[in-house]
């Protein structure tokens, strides 16, 4: 099987340049969007990521007390949103088959309950040691992971749809995840068959300069991990990209990776 990637906008907002590389860019704010992938064949519509919450007051009020200036909040016109964006496909939550998140952060995971016709992929490891039970604290809240009402969604009304994955899986043919970490223990690289070949997507690293250039992501756990899941994707990619990067846009103009 061979599927069509495309990226969409969900969001800008602005970091401080030491968030994005570890000990560099101390004057230097860095854009950041939040970005959802469209992946389509064989009949399935398939989504990395969600979009920022559909109401971005109490996450915005957050970015704002953490970071001390207005750019660190989300800035998204409506054509942005995510029913919106599907709309422009020609489709509607409904449609979507499967949603893959990673990491789970409320910028990722705040709409997986509109997605009521499709299987929930989220890394067994990071369901459990970043939110059911993490090993250590967490310096972003509980509700800032997963809203409380997808909360309410996935661990009830929503919970066959499910799917908690191993650190390597296919979860269909043509698609499979490994998990990445680096960034969160939620992180994932999710590997797509395309005509172009392999195509990575993960959180793992925020921009290319982090990957292609080997320089530190500024928000990590693990410099060891980054050693180690950046080479991999370096082999095992032949196009990677971010939910993060603008600068998808500009290699992939219209977003459309394959």
């Amino acid at each position: 099987m061979k599927y069509s990637i495309q990226a969409f906008k969900a969001g800008t907002f602005w970091v401080p340049g030491p968030e994005v590389y570890w000990m560099e860019a101390w004057n230097q704010r860095e854009e950041m969007n939040a970005i959802i992938y469209l992946i389509r064949g064989g009949g399935q519509n398939i989504l990395i990521n969600t979009g920022p919450p559909q109401d971005l007051t109490i996450i915005n009020q957050a970015w704002l007390s953490f970071f001390g200036y207005p750019e660190a909040q989300i800035v998204r016109p409506e054509a942005q949103l995510p029913q919106n964006i599907l709309r422009s496909q020609g489709l509607t939550p409904d449609d979507i088959s499967m949603v893959l998140v990673t990491p789970l952060q409320a910028y990722a995971t705040a709409n997986i309950h509109l997605f009521r016709n499709a299987t929930i992929g989220i890394s067994r490891r990071g369901w459990i040691e970043d939110f059911q039970a993490p090993y250590y604290h967490l310096h972003v809240p509980r509700h800032l992971r997963i809203p409380p009402e997808v909360n309410q969604y996935l661990q009830n009304e929503g919970w066959d749809k499910v799917r908690l994955l191993a650190d390597e899986e296919e979860v269909q043919p043509g698609i499979r995840v490994f998990w990445a970490g680096v960034h969160h223990r939620s992180s994932m690289a999710v590997a797509i068959d395309t005509a172009k070949g392999t195509v990575i997507i993960t959180d793992c690293f925020f921009k290319y300069g982090n990957i292609e250039s080997g320089r530190y992501l500024g928000v990590m756990e693990s410099m060891m991990e980054a050693d180690t899941t950046w080479a991999r994707i370096r082999k095992e990619a032949d196009i990677f990209a971010s939910v993060y990067d603008p600068e998808v846009f500009v290699r992939h103009p219209g977003g459309i990776l394959v």
